[in-house]
């Protein structure tokens, strides 16, 4: 395992997707691995990238990877997929839409299913980061698959926010439901060579000028691209990279850090502790009983978990005495 982890720090790809996949599938190999990788992290910057279906995302991260290298950053790409709640699995098409990179050593590029997880990332995509982090990488980005109510959790992930809008798609403002003007650092009104870029442009500088002040002192900046020709690409390279010195600068860069590190924490004790309790409770036939009076609207969801709960705290008790 230190062998594996050892390659993963000197950035060999394979190892790095290695370890990837055994978090993924939360083999205990994973975890292990992680464990040896996680002191070494901190030192790439996290650009998350999010916005509706249709706005162009992966195209302008692969105009967006092309611009860092020129630059000689290395690049990774951690680029979300949804799950189909049918056959649990995903349509991995950024690969594809990212062909051209494939060959390049410095960039890594790697698809994920969402599986099921609510805010557009899976919990194994902050594990992914700090793998890739590791590897030393000097750019991490991250594409989710598109705001939603209350699907912004890319903000608790990464360090620079980017909000791509695109006209057209019937609302001006569409991406900007879910509360997300409150959480992007940048904004891009992608496909800008379209008719309506204008009023959405507009729209966005509006509600932008009434957004409250960032407690850093950052002022969020408005873009517009259009990647399929690389228009706007430079520009958003520069503000992504002026963003990263003003964390620095202000020392919000540590403090985004540590409350991402407290937020995987967290997610990582509720998952665990549910899976010990589900665990403990499948070899009890009261478990059972209680799955049967919920349906049965005997008893109401809340109740029946407190129970099985408290039913975890006897036991853990009792094994301690």
């Amino acid at each position: 395992m230190s062998e594996i982890a050892d390659r993963a720090l000197e950035g060999c790809q394979v190892s790095g997707a290695r370890v990837i996949r055994w978090l993924e599938d939360g083999e205990p190999r994973g975890a292990e691995a992680f464990r040896a990788l996680y002191p070494h992290t901190g030192r790439a910057h996290l650009i998350g990238i999010t916005g509706p279906p249709g706005a162009g995302k992966s195209t302008l991260v692969d105009a967006l990877i092309t611009v860092l290298r020129s630059r000689d950053l290395s690049v990774a790409v951690v680029a979300i997929d949804p799950t189909s709640p049918f056959s649990g699995g995903a349509i991995l098409g950024d690969r594809i839409r990212m062909q051209r990179h494939a060959t390049d050593p410095g960039v890594f590029i790697r698809s994920m299913a969402t599986r099921g997880q609510l805010g557009g990332l899976s919990r194994a995509t902050f594990e992914a980061t700090g793998v890739l982090d590791a590897m030393g990488y000097d750019v991490v980005i991250v594409e989710t698959v598109g705001v939603g109510q209350d699907e912004i959790e890319v903000v608790d992930l990464a360090h620079t926010t980017v909000v791509v809008s695109v006209p057209g798609l019937g609302d001006d403002v569409q991406a900007l439901k879910a509360g997300i003007l409150e959480v992007g650092d940048l904004f891009v009104i992608n496909k800008a060579d379209r008719p309506g870029a204008d009023d959405t442009e507009k729209h966005l500088l509006a509600m932008l000028h009434g957004r409250a002040p960032a407690a850093d002192g950052w002022e969020p900046t408005l873009h517009r691209t259009v990647a399929t020709s690389g228009e706007g690409i430079d520009l958003l390279a520069e503000s992504c990279a002026a963003h990263r010195s003003h964390l620095e600068e202000t020392g919000a860069l540590d403090a985004k850090a540590a409350r991402r590190a407290e937020h995987f924490f967290l997610e990582l004790l509720r998952s665990l502790a549910a899976q010990r309790i589900l665990e403990d409770a499948a070899e009890d036939e009261s478990f059972s009983y209680l799955i049967a009076s919920v349906r049965a609207r005997e008893l109401d969801p809340y109740s029946a978990a407190r129970r099985l709960v408290g039913a975890f705290e006897l036991r853990i008790a009792k094994d301690e005495n």
